[in-house]
This record gives structure tokens, C-alpha cells and sequence, in this order.
């Protein structure tokens, strides 16, 4: 069945495309006013990689991975968010802050991002093991911020089109402006970055059943209709092959990626969705914008 996928047409991806509409109470007009710059500068690789929804799809997932292995961010995320109880409306309002923060006007993006902002304020708690957390902690910030980064740009790498190292590290450093913002002051700012951050925070991560709870969520959540999720749970396994080795063994998450043969699929799925004709998505309002 998976390999049926190679023949959908383009409109069995667009439930993936609506993942980059803003939800009810987050609408921008991403087409005004005329000119008016974005945080992350047009013609960016950010704006060529935030715009393939199926590799943001992946990549997201990837992220959440990375996000929930490390303890501090799992309880934040876990314990105050809808993940459980509507995770598509979640996936929506997490596209659509990824939307505003590459393609809308500054002024949108800055007043979204106070907002967010003023909403994790009160994200707070205590660990199994006495430990507090609280979304705000720069530590915390600069991990998911790290994470996102590294979800979206590697999935776009790994399965729409490859990108050079320059082009990889731009992506962390196009960020830098929606970074400080959150307060993800010490984000990396390049691929090696990255990598270092990485390296010192892999030990602190590890698995837990709320991992588990979120993939099999994201396996059967409505995202796709019903006789098209069987390529709903491919991608899920595109994003844990996504997340770098060293942490799927650390998580044990062996065996939950993609099996032999299927990254072809994802690559041909990913090369379609980077022809989607989606002239009403937020990238394509945002390139109008510009050239106004």
C-alpha cells in the first residue's frame, strides 16, 4: 500500500498544506502591506525550506522527539499543551507560528512571539526528582529552538533537496532575529553549533512513555483520511529516521524509522509537495508581498 503513494496526486497532499494555514485566532495577512519585511529575509534558505509541507511535516516530528527526550522540556511540553487531547489543532497553531516567524510581516511575527512568550510565563512545574522547570529557562529555549531548527532543515536536506553545509548552517543563522525574540539567546547559529549543542545535551536525554504516547498519537491522528494513513505513519517513521543516530539509540528508538526502501518514497513524496501549486499558502502571499 505504502508504495501506492508514488501515484497520488497533488491533492492528496494538500491535508499537509492546510498545516501551514494559521488557525482560527492566529490569522496574518502574510500579503501586507507591500513590501514590508520579514524576520527572516526573503529569498533565504529558511523561506525555500519552511515551504515544503511535507518536510515540514517530517521535520516536525523530529523535532518533538528531540524536544520530549530531554526531561525540563517533556513536562512543559507534555503537561501543558493539547498534544493528547487535539493534536491536529496543535499541529496547526505550531505551523502556523513557523509560518509567521519566516514569512509574515515583522510587526505580525513580534507581536505573536509576545505572545507565546507571556503564554509560557506561567509554564512551571517540578520533575519526578525535585527538579523545576519553567518554559522561560534559557537552557530550555535554546534546545527547542536548536531542535526545530535542526527537525525542518534536515528533513528538507534528507528528502526534498540535498543542501551544502553553507546552506545548512545558514538556516540556524537566519533564526538568530525569532530567536532572541523567544529569549533562545544562546541558539546555535550554525550547523557546528548545533552539533555541539548536541554533544553536551545528549546525555540529559532519555526515553520515557511519553515519547511512546506522542508517536502513536501522531500515527493515528486524523491528518491524513482515513485510506491515506498508512503514508500518515510512513512520515512519522521519516521523522524518527530524521533524528540523529546517537539519540535514537539513546531513546531506543531502533526499529521505529523508516524500513528498507521507504526513504525513496518519502524523497518522491517530498520532490511532488515542492510542486504544489499553493497559491493561497502563506510563502506564496509572502513572495507577492515583496515584490508589491
Amino acid at each position: 500500500m505504502i508504495w501506492g503513494a508514488m501515484a497520488l496526486p497533488f491533492a492528496a497532499l494538500l491535508p499537509f498544506a492546510g498545516l501551514l494555514q494559521p488557525p482560527p485566532g492566529l490569522e496574518v495577512d502574510f500579503a501586507a502591506p507591500p513590501g514590508a519585511a520579514a524576520l527572516v529575509p526573503a529569498g533565504s534558505v529558511s523561506w525555500r525550506v519552511f515551504a515544503n509541507p511535507l518536510t515540514l511535516f517530517i521535520g516536525g516530528v523530529a523535532a518533538v522527539i528531540l524536544e520530549l527526550a530531554e526531561p525540563s522540556v517533556r513536562a512543559g511540553v507534555w503537561g501543558h499543551s493539547s498534544f493528547r487531547s487535539d493534536p491536529v489543532m496543535r499541529l496547526r497553531r505550531t505551523g502556523a507560528a513557523a509560518m509567521i516567524t519566516v514569512y509574515a510581516p515583522q510587526a505580525e511575527a513580534e507581536a505573536m512571539i509576545a505572545r507565546i512568550n507571556a503564554l509560557h510565563e506561567r509554564v512551571r512545574g517540578t520533575l519526578p526528582d525535585g527538579r523545576r522547570y519553567h518554559a522561560r529557562d534559557p537552557r530550555l529555549l535554546d534546545w527547542v529552538q536548536a531542535t526545530a531548527t535542526f527537525g525542518f532543515s534536515t528533513a528538507y536536506h534528507a528528502y526534498a533537496a540535498p543542501l551544502d553545509q553553507r546552506q545548512r548552517s545558514a538556516v540556524f543563522a537566519e533564526g538568530r532575529a525569532a530567536a532572541d525574540l523567544f529569549g533562545a539567546t544562546g541558539a546555535p547559529r550554525s550547523l557546528a553549533e548545533w552539533e555541539a549543542l548536541l554533544a553536551r545535551t545528549l546525555v540529559t536525554l532519555e526515553p520515557s512513555p511519553v515519547l511512546d504516547a506522542f508517536l502513536s498519537i501522531m500515527r493515528a491522528a486524523p491528518i491524513l483520511p482515513a485510506p491515506l494513513r498508512p503514508v500518515q505513519r510512513l512520515l512519522v517513521r521519516a521523522g524518527v529516521s530524521t533524528v540523529p543516530p546517537a539519540v535514537t539509540a539513546r531513546l531506543r528508538l531502533e526499529g521505529a524509522g523508516l524500513r528498507p526502501g521507504e526513504a525513496a518514497v518519502v524523497g518522491a513524496l517530498a520532490r511532488l509537495a515542492e510542486r504544489l501549486p499553493l497559491p493561497s499558502a502563506p510563502p506564496a502571499r509572502a513572495r507577492r508581498r515583496m515584490l508589491s
